[in-house]
């Protein structure tokens, strides 16, 4: 039973190329609309193509690459019907888990709450922007937890991974760490405080911010979003 465990753990060239580029696509080090190569990801691994392609097609299936074919693979530009979608669907999520949280919050919630907020406070005096961004991630995972739905973190991830560069491009444009970690701070006081109409209020602010990013980066890199959206 051990030795299948150990061999189903055993990681391929697939998930090494994938684990990459998906760094690569959501830390904007490879920005919207920037071109990939087949071979020269192959060249540089030491694999024959066909793991490319199959990491390319999972890359592809999060909506972070497009494959055109006979034509260049290209990262994905944003869309503003996904992202639109993307708030649709959090908005709905997060509105129950902040309610139940808020409910259910006990002293250990509250430190755990209290915990994650130092850090985020840590790695804005440090300027750490990815650093940051795994952070925000486990905030909503905390509050998940203590609204004992952890099942709810598994939907929130996967809709806010589709706007995560999103999100990096304006925490490293903008600045706006401070203004989250505010956000942050109001949502857990509300959590804590057991009002939960206050931390609902707070957290669809928090949610609603993404528009003035998205009208900021339409200005400003209109080429990162797809034709038909604009």
């Amino acid at each position: 039973m051990a030795q299948a465990t150990q061999l189903g753990a055993r990681r391929t060239s697939v998930d090494d190329i994938f684990d990459h580029l998906r760094d690569e696509i959501l830390s904007l080090r490879l920005r919207p609309g920037d071109k990939i190569s087949e071979a020269d990801i192959a060249a540089r691994f030491g694999v024959s193509r066909q793991p490319v392609r199959d990491a390319f097609s999972r890359l592809a299936n999060l909506d972070l690459l497009l494959i055109r074919p006979q034509r260049a693979t290209e990262v994905r530009r944003f869309s503003l019907r996904e992202i639109v979608k993307s708030r649709f669907v959090r908005a709905a999520i997060e509105t129950e888990v902040l309610r139940r949280a808020a409910q259910l919050c006990d002293a250990s919630g509250a430190a755990a709450l209290e915990q994650s907020l130092v850090a985020q406070e840590e790695a804005i005096k440090a300027r750490d922007v990815e650093r940051f961004g795994a952070l925000d991630y486990d905030f909503h995972k905390t509050l998940c937890q203590i609204a004992q739905v952890d099942f709810a973190f598994d939907v929130i991830m996967e809709e806010k991974s589709k706007v995560d560069r999103l999100c990096l491009l304006s925490l490293s444009k903008e600045n706006r760490m401070p203004e989250l970690v505010l956000d942050h701070r109001a949502i857990a006081s509300a959590v804590i405080e057991h009002d939960p109409e206050r931390a609902i209020e707070v957290g669809m602010q928090h949610l609603g911010r993404l528009d003035d990013t998205i009208d900021s980066i339409t200005v400003t890199n209109a080429n990162y979003f797809e034709p038909m959206d604009m």
